[in-house]
């Protein structure tokens, strides 16, 4: 089933007329396609709709789904959609399109109940049977007091038998708020701090406008992760892995360009020591050896740092300490592996002058690994600057440039 999914999306992002592709599939299957589709994709296939497939589209989407879809469209279109729908959906519809797609307000839900606090089980049970007669789906149920939200209350509450004895308040449970412009990341926090099952959404005025479930923050998790992925990788954040070859030729080739250049600057770092090259042909053997090491070792720091910066553990004005902590950390780290490297110089090349060079740059080239890998983000983030996007050329610039200085000079005086 994976795999057919698979299939159906690749082939409507490789096609030039999407919405052909995607009116082939059955109605259940569409609602699953769409909702799996990059958002970029996504996009392009809802301008490729006409009014008329749009229309058939939404139809049968929930409330929430309708204004995530008619969000893509255009003005006209996204009018022309609404007027079509029946009065109960499209006072609900207009009401989300109303909010930012990226707070918490554009990822609530309408599908709840709020009961007072007074309210005996059978009112509730009510309350609830209407909801689901009205929707089709069963509500979270929110109990209040004089308007201030109280809590939720298990839906499993109501199968208790002796129901006209039970206080609400003594099966209520504490659950998370925001205020509906939370950004969604924020919200994100909310629920890891509180893995409750559900997040009431709130007015400025303290009234509940909508409830977000644990479900809906997974696809904002998984991006947030793609995101920093993308960031070390120099990777713009609306590429997809169904975009054509063009479509990632246009989002790369910046960055590439850039990488080009800081790879010159090693090459000049190189050049410099030509004639020792020529006569020590046998460096260029490990010059790769002591610039990855350093790349790597640089990454590794500032992979910690950044998230440091991320979780508010860490900031230029404090962050000396893990400035010298990730130094002696390389040192130590650029000795054990400097020691590898150069008893296998010293036995395969039978030479210990040109392991004790190796040994020496190791250690040299880590130290300096860990001091740019902590400072350089630390440096980005306080000019207002994402490290995590950023940091990384610059690292293995230094890391490059700097080793192959240490190594050759080296190389020069001892060898």
């Amino acid at each position: 089933m994976e795999e057919i999914l698979t299939d159906i999306q690749q082939t409507i992002a490789a096609s030039p007329t999407p919405a052909a592709e995607f009116g082939r599939l059955s109605r259940g299957r569409q609602r699953e396609v769409f909702f799996l589709l990059p958002r970029p994709i996504q996009q392009s296939l809802v301008e490729d709709m006409d009014r008329e497939q749009l229309q058939q589209f939404v139809r049968r989407l929930d409330p929430d789904e309708v204004a995530d879809v008619l969000g893509l469209a255009n003005e006209d279109t996204r009018g022309d959609a609404l007027r079509r729908l029946d009065d109960n959906r499209r006072e609900k519809v207009e009401f989300l399109l109303g909010f930012s797609p990226e707070s918490a307000a554009g990822l609530m839900h309408l599908d709840y109940v709020t009961v007072g606090a007074h309210r005996t089980l059978d009112e509730v049970a009510r309350r609830v049977k209407r909801h689901e007669a009205r929707t089709g789906r069963v509500p979270t149920i929110f109990v209040t007091d004089d308007e201030e939200l109280v809590g939720e209350l298990p839906g499993q509450i109501l199968a208790m038998t002796d129901q006209g004895s039970v206080d609400l308040y003594d099966y209520v449970h504490e659950t998370p708020a925001v205020t509906y412009d939370t950004p969604e990341e924020e919200v994100v926090d909310v629920f890891r701090t509180n893995p409750e099952s559900s997040i009431a959404v709130l007015d400025d005025d303290g009234s509940i406008l909508g409830v977000i479930y644990a479900e809906d923050l997974l696809r904002i998790i998984e991006e947030e992760a793609a995101e920093t992925l993308y960031e070390f990788t120099g990777v713009q954040e609306e590429e997809s892995i169904l975009d054509g070859p063009l479509a990632k030729v246009r989002h790369r080739y910046k960055w590439l360009i850039i990488n080009l250049g800081t790879a010159f600057l090693a090459a000049g770092a190189v050049g410099v020591f030509e004639d020792t090259i020529a006569a020590f042909t046998l460096l260029a053997v490990y010059m790769p050896v002591v610039a990855g090491m350093g790349g790597n070792a640089g990454t590794q720091s500032m992979a910690v740092t950044v998230r440091g910066i991320a979780l508010g553990q860490i900031s230029l004005s404090t962050g000396s300490r893990a400035v010298i902590n990730e130094v002696v950390a390389g040192g130590a780290n650029g000795f054990i592996t400097g020691v590898l490297v150069a008893v296998i110089a010293s036995v395969f090349n039978q030479s210990p002058l040109l392991g004790l060079v190796l040994g020496v740059s190791m250690v040299l080239n880590l130290v300096i690994a860990g001091f740019f890998g902590t400072s350089i983000p630390l440096v980005l983030d306080r000019i207002g600057k994402d490290p995590a996007t950023s940091a990384t050329i610059f690292i293995t610039t230094a890391t490059d440039v700097l080793g192959f200085f240490i190594f050759l000079g080296l190389a020069r005086t001892v060898l």
